[in-house]
């Protein structure tokens, strides 16, 4: 089969049957069954089409952390077995073009745990550690034969290096010292503090003379390196404006495969996001995609672009995708090098579509609901990574059949666990808004749900916004539901997947259209029969969190709200989170008195704090420089003052995302008990009217 045929594979009907063993009762999630749930992702097919290697992360109770490690399984599925065991983890397995090595990322070795490039031999053995760079290897691509590696590798930080020496030879540390900044964009999650003279670059590995040399001599930050199909070119991503903070925008740029290479700009002046460029077959052209201008930026949606590889002309949009009006991402070539295979995210799928270069429409290739994940292929062997409302991710391969492809499944890692749960049905609801507008969701009924009874309601509000909810396994909608809850998640304006209009509507104008969306959303399940009027609960993290705090300040009908990671004092965090640019480029300095206005208008929350009546847990990250810390703290003293029941809960040394599990466990058992508190007890008959609109 063609490679064409193979990616085309990748997206007609997943058939996500799974084989279960006979169970005569089963019951509903728990949380001790969370460390039982392991996520599937990251499939490399080996280039004799034989085998898969993913990863699979699991938690280590015990060590009170997440593992990832490699696993290996036969493209017809009868062997599988784990090749990689480490304290360390084991992640971005990739086969050597010609087939002898399977390459993998791991800290396992030394005082200072710094990531490398391992080798496993085909021929059998142990791993060997290949690479010993200094700085912080980012990421990893094989030339096409086989004997380079290029790699992403961040410049040390010499005093965490000289810290970690102490520490391992027993000796005391030295204290830190001051961090200095002069920086535009000083911070971000996860990275922490951005610091002068500190970059990334693009490294050629000569894997027999295990030399290291750098690909480029400026000074620039580079990124997402693709190997040419004959190996003498590289085209990466840099930024080479005079201050990048200000001009973000990242540029496509190709040099020859050589130490100290000189570097020629394929775009200009365009927004190309930090996604792998892909190769044509024949080596003409480099798709890549595209994001927004900067303004737009917190409501991007991404466009597939393709521009000739010997820069003779500009990158151009590809037509036919731009007409679907919707975010494209994973482009993949046909053999031919004129058409594309991309995944497009499309009101709560992601769907595959084959897209012409030339006259033509993209054509939808998978039927929806479907949200197709990570996929590869090699020889006769296709995978993709997906999952539904009740299945989490797990591998399937694509098969002909009727002139027709489907998936079915390959791997079985959580097949255990489900044949053990009764899990929440989910359905999708559609409903107008205040304005009119046509606004979707996705509805999860309670474990055992009895068809017309009314139960409690929970609004779990997404992040983003630029997110959507989807038709794909949510540990969060599956818990509540298996505590007697029905869950409403829905794609208010700012979402992803329903057009740049849609995403854009909200632009400077923070919890306005998305509180109508919601409000709207919650009427249209009490009209269903299926919430009760009297136990409405909401929620959610980060943007989630923020419409939280926007939600009750609108609406007194919630008994019960969790905000976490969330802020409603916005010009307080101007210069505090890493958003400058959005705060410059879509409201404005808050000394433009235009601009002062718009703050104190999305701050109402804070500012008219009296307004709430409703019961509220705040939560947040300790070291969280997305939303930090202080945005719950705000609110929750604010209620605090105002005599409202409230909480805060902070999880120390953890950044936006929760990551250690008995911290995620924690969050949950938070959840479940605020909202059983208020929700699940008798409602009181001489509660107030409920009202809206109070903003």
């Amino acid at each position: 089969m063609s490679t064409s045929r193979l990616y085309q594979a990748l997206f007609l009907v997943l058939a996500l049957t799974t084989t279960l063993p006979a169970q005569t009762a089963r019951r509903p999630l728990k949380l001790d069954d969370l460390p039982r749930l392991h996520e599937v992702k990251d499939p490399q097919v080996s280039p004799d089409g034989r085998w898969v290697a993913y990863v699979v992360s699991e938690i280590d109770v015990k060590e009170d952390k997440s593992n990832t490690h490699i696993w290996m399984i036969s493209c017809d599925g009868k062997v599988d077995h784990q090749m990689t065991a480490s304290q360390e983890s084991e992640t971005m397995p990739r086969w050597s073009p010609d087939g002898k090595y399977l390459a993998f990322t791991s800290s396992r070795p030394g005082p200072l745990k710094r990531n490398q490039v391992w080798l496993l031999d085909r021929n059998g053995g142990e791993a060997a550690q290949l690479t010993d760079v200094k700085g912080q290897l980012q990421s990893y691509e094989w030339s096409p034969d086989s004997t380079r590696l290029a790699l992403v590798v961040g410049d040390p930080d010499p005093e965490a290096d000289a810290a970690a020496e102490a520490k391992e030879a027993g000796a005391k540390p030295k204290p830190p010292k001051p961090i200095v900044i002069d920086r535009y964009k000083y911070k971000e999650d996860e990275q922490g503090y951005l610091l002068s003279g500190r970059h990334s670059y693009i490294y050629l590995f000569d894997i027999a003379a295990k030399k290291t040399q750098r690909l480029t001599t400026g000074n620039w930050d580079e990124s997402s390196p693709a190997w040419s199909p004959d190996g003498t070119r590289l085209t990466f991503i840099s930024n080479h404006a005079p201050d990048p903070d200000r001009e973000p925008e990242g540029q496509l740029f190709i040099a020859e495969a050589k130490a100290s290479a000189t570097e020629k700009p394929l775009t200009k002046g365009i927004n190309v996001t930090p996604s792998r460029p892909e190769w044509s077959p024949d080596g003409k052209w480099i798709a890549f995609i595209e994001g927004e201008e900067k303004k737009w930026d917190a409501y991007n949606q991404d466009h597939l672009t393709i521009v000739p590889s010997d820069g003779s002309l500009p990158a151009a949009r590809v037509k036919a995708s731009e007409d679907l009006d919707r975010g494209v991402s994973a482009p993949r070539w046909s053999d031919n090098s004129k058409t594309i295979f991309a995944t497009v995210t499309d009101d709560r799928s992601v769907y595959g579509a084959r897209i012409p270069l030339e006259a033509g429409s993209a054509a939808a290739i998978t039927a929806k609901p479907i949200v197709l994940g990570q996929r590869h292929s090699a020889g006769t062997c296709a995978v993709a990574v997906s999952g539904d409302d009740t299945h989490p991710n797990e591998l399937y391969t694509a098969s002909v059949s009727g002139g027709l492809l489907k998936f079915e499944q390959l791997t079985h890692h959580n097949d255990a666990l489900l044949a053990e749960l009764d899990l929440g049905q989910t359905e999708e609801v559609d409903f107008k808004s205040k304005d009119g507008t046509e606004v979707h969701g996705l509805l999860t009924y309670p474990v055992g749900y009895v068809k017309g009874s009314r139960v409690p309601l929970l609004l779990r509000i997404h992040g983003g916004p630029n997110a959507q909810e989807q038709h794909s396994f949510s540990v969060e909608r599956q818990l509540f539901a298996a505590n007697g809850y029905a869950v409403l998640a829905v794609n208010y304006r700012g979402s992803a997947g329903r057009g740049m209009k849609y995403s854009h509507a909200i632009f400077a104008d923070w919890g306005h259209y998305e509180v109508e969306d919601l409000e709207a959303g919650v009427d249209h399940v009490i009209k269903m029969g299926v919430a009760d009027p009297d136990r409405l609960g909401v929620g959610g993290w980060s943007y989630g969190g923020i419409l939280t705090d926007y939600m009750i300040a609108s609406d007194t009908r919630f008994k019960a709200a969790t905000s976490g990671a969330g802020t409603a004092f916005t010009v307080s965090f101007y210069g505090a989170d890493q958003y400058i640019i959005q705060y410059d480029y879509e409201i404005g300095p808050p000394w433009k008195a235009k601009s002062w206005e718009t703050y104190q208008k999305i701050s109402y929350p804070f500012l008219h704090a009296d307004r709430i009546k409703t019961p509220t847990l705040f939560l947040c990250g300790e070291r969280d420089f997305n939303v930090p810390v202080q945005g719950g703290q705000q609110m929750y003293q604010a209620l605090r003052s105002l005599g409202i029941d409230t909480q805060l809960v902070i999880y120390p040394e953890e950044k936006h995302g929760i990551q250690r599990p008995s911290y995620v466990r924690d969050r949950y058992e938070h959840y479940l008990a605020w909202y059983d508190k208020y929700l699940k007890k008798t409602p009181d008959a001489a509660a107030a009217t409920p009202s809206k609109g109070a903003r």
